[in-house]
């Protein structure tokens, strides 16, 4: 392949790759693009580019990055896209080099993921009954949260759900996750009784949008908007709005929150950790393994909070 004329050329090149080859999620393709645009205009501005910059204009970057206050993980996300995008460079013939190879970046902070105690899921999923404009949305409401947290599937993988996947009363959902890769997810009697309720649901509005002339949507959570189904940005509002109505801090709430607290509860309750994994559909099981250190921190709170030796002895006799 012929070596790219200009900057834009080289990235665009690079994400169809990604898009194609690797099915990578259109959320990362966005952040390799505003990375790799930030990191071409500063080339730009001291008169070189992607076809020409060494390991010094890198590391000169990376500094400038720092210079401006941007937080470690965001350098370590930037350098991540530069090494990407050098390395297809490198395996396409367009350099002879790859100048980013042995740059090593800020790295990441590690912190633990917020999660929920059982009480306050037990809330959300109380409020999602009661909350919304119609019966049909109390239903959908109920189908989201129970679901979500019987799985601890992703926020985009739940919102884009094939409604094929739900029929028949199943046991399992088979999941499309990162990359394409497939995966089972066992349903808890609850969750399962929440989607057969809301199956009923969809299919009579469903019914009434064809005999209006429409037609039949293929997800299971639809939308009237250009993706077809419930968006993330929605999904993320409806949790925060039930938050407010359990009276859960809304702070600590996300539908990524309730992926971690599917994950630490099941630990808590003794499943393995490849277990864990094979459900939260992760590549590697070291990323598995933060929930133990979550768990950890549980556990020495309740200690300092509950265990009399734990107590100032001051506390006692004043």
């Amino acid at each position: 392949m012929a070596i790219p004329a200009t900057n834009e050329l080289w990235i665009s090149t690079f994400l169809q790759a990604q898009a194609a080859e690797l099915g990578a999620a259109t959320n990362t393709l966005l952040a390799y693009g505003r990375d790799l645009k930030d990191f071409a205009s500063w080339l730009q501005r001291m008169g070189s580019g992607f076809d020409q910059a060494d390991r010094d204009q890198i590391e000169a970057y990376l500094i400038d990055c720092q210079a401006q206050g941007l937080s470690r993980s965001t350098r370590a996300r930037r350098l991540s896209a530069i090494k990407q995008l050098y390395r297809f460079a490198f395996e396409e013939g367009w350099s002879e080099t790859n100048p980013a190879i042995q740059i090593k970046g800020p790295g990441r902070q590690k912190r633990l993921p917020k999660t929920l105690d059982v009480p306050e899921v037990d809330r959300l999923l109380a409020a999602a009954r009661q909350t919304g404009r119609s019966k049909a949305d109390r239903v959908r409401n109920t189908c989201l949260m129970e679901v979500l947290y019987a799985t601890g599937m992703r926020v985009t993988e739940l919102v884009s759900l094939p409604v094929s996947s739900a029929r028949g009363d199943p046991r399992m959902l088979l999941v499309m996750g990162k990359g394409g890769k497939e995966r089972m997810v066992p349903l808890s009697p609850p969750a399962r009784d929440a989607l057969a309720a809301w199956l009923t649901a969809r299919d009579e509005a469903e019914d009434q949008t064809v005999e209006k002339g429409g037609q039949r949507s293929r997800f299971l959570f639809p939308s009237r908007g250009k993706s077809g189904h419930l968006t993330r940005h929605r999904f993320f509002l409806l949790v925060k709005e039930l938050a407010v109505q359990s009276g859960v801090s809304p702070e600590k709430v996300t539908p990524h929150t309730l992926r971690h607290a599917f994950a630490t509860h099941l630990l808590a309750n003794g499943a393995d950790l490849r277990s864990i994994q094979t459900l939260l559909g992760h590549a590697d099981v070291a990323t598995t393994e933060i929930y133990t250190h979550v768990l950890d921190e549980r556990l020495s709170e309740l200690v300092l909070q509950h265990h009399p030796l734990s107590k100032d002895p001051d506390e006692d006799r004043g």
